[in-house]
């Protein structure tokens, strides 16, 4: 065991929890109307924390044990085994414990289930949202991160890269917000009133807070303090700065003005994009990767999202979709020794690998559509997926949980 390896890793799974609490529930939540804060808040909250515990209980045994192809097996149930620290030797963790890197996993999870919340916000039923997030999470994730990065794996052996969740997280999640937005409808008003979001100072302070954490995400997946570690690191901080600049420029060129909005947003969409690639390309490659993200999704979230007639509250697919999908893709390109990357050692092999990368990225979203789809149908039918229009209309904050964020 490395300490400093140790170390780093524990510090990235607390980042990673940064991302989410507080990080992306303040960005949701300055997204919604002023009615809708806390629903958005808790869900993002609940939908971490049982992924944490689903985890725990058979997620990671699942999700990173031998097994077949889809999945893995059951010898890490309850994390059996792994207290003895001592004796732990577990390939996938190299020097840190196997704990470490199971509850550094763990987060990756949780993450994952919060993002989806975007696309039905504001008038989905927290209990069914919590139905379908136990079930998206067994059937959906955990196959999928088994798939790519467990030895063993259906992508994982047909060499896909993916440095830290380019379609385990993004495309996967993204996929599953879609859906969400499909089944469950336009919210109350969508197309004719005004659904601008709330406080968007609240909105910066979590993309600002999903930045920083994020360094944890992409970094942290080194699993080691080492080179590939600070390549990440600062692959993270360049493809973000220039997926920056280029949504601002082209919101300004089409819209007349640059916006925070479109600021914070594409610095998620930055981060989305430089997530499948961070220590697998060099920094040029990254430029490029966050340039690009950026652009495409101001696309993904205004043009794509009219196309596909969905009400997808605050753009899962138009930003975790199209920039997962546009950094796996380029990840494939950019890996490339003669592009900087520290990968493929001619650019003969590019054609080969973007191949891969777009087998994994059509995999992801075919497999997490249709368990998506089956998920909202069971906790539709068990739960009641949507409120009523009632409720809707008055705020979900008070009738779903008796509370208010603002007294007046």
């Amino acid at each position: 065991m490395d300490k400093a390896d140790l170390a780093w890793v524990s510090v990235s799974t607390m980042l990673v929890l940064l991302m989410v609490v507080p990080g992306l529930a303040l960005f949701y939540g300055g997204l919604v109307r002023a009615k809708n804060v806390l629903s958005v808040l808790i869900q993002v909250v609940s939908t971490f924390s049982l992924a944490i515990v689903v985890w725990f209980i058979y997620g990671y045994s699942l999700a990173f044990t031998e097994g077949n192809a889809i999945v893995g097996g059951f010898s890490r149930l309850m994390f059996s085994g792994m207290f003895d620290l001592s004796s732990m030797k577990f390939e996938l963790s190299g020097t840190i414990p196997e704990l470490s890197f199971a509850a550094f996993q763990a987060t990756f999870a949780g993450i994952t289930c919060a993002l989806i919340v975007g696309g039905f916000a504001e008038r989905a039923r927290y209990s069914a949202v919590m139905v379908f997030t136990a079930i998206w999470l067994t059937f959906s994730y955990i196959p999928i991160a088994h798939m790519v990065w467990s030895p063993g794996g259906w992508l994982f052996e047909r060499g896909a890269l993916d440095f830290a969740g380019g379609t385990v997280v993004h495309i996967n999640a993204g996929v599953a917000g879609l859906v969400g937005a499909y089944f469950v409808g336009k919210r109350v008003g969508y197309g004719r009133e005004s659904m601008q979001p709330h406080n968007l100072p609240m909105a910066m302070i979590g993309a600002a807070l999903l930045w920083v954490g994020w360094f944890g995400f992409n970094a942290g997946s080194a699993l080691s303090a080492n080179e590939t570690a600070a390549l990440a690191f600062f692959n993270t901080m360049v493809a973000t700065a220039g997926a920056i600049l280029a949504w601002l420029l082209v919101e300004w060129k089409y819209k007349g003005k640059p916006s925070l909005l479109g600021a914070i947003s594409g610095a998620v969409a930055g981060l989305v994009g430089i997530t499948p690639a961070a220590g697998l390309v060099g920094p040029g490659g990254a430029l490029i990767i966050g340039v690009v993200t950026g652009a495409a999704c101001v696309w993904g979230v205004n043009g794509l999202k009219r196309m596909l007639r969905a009400d997808d509250s605050l753009d899962v697919f138009g930003i975790h979709g199209v920039g997962g999908i546009v950094g796996a893709l380029l990840t494939g390109i950019f890996n490339a020794q003669a592009l900087g990357g520290p990968g493929l050692a001619t650019l003969g092999d590019i054609p080969h690998q973007l191949w891969v990368q777009f087998e994994g990225v059509l995999i992801t979203i075919v497999w997490s559509g249709v368990v998506a789809y089956i998920a909202y149908f069971v906790a539709n039918k068990v739960c009641g997926l949507r409120v009523s229009t009632e409720v809707e209309r008055e705020g979900l904050d008070i009738n779903s949980h008796g509370e208010t964020a603002y007294h007046y």
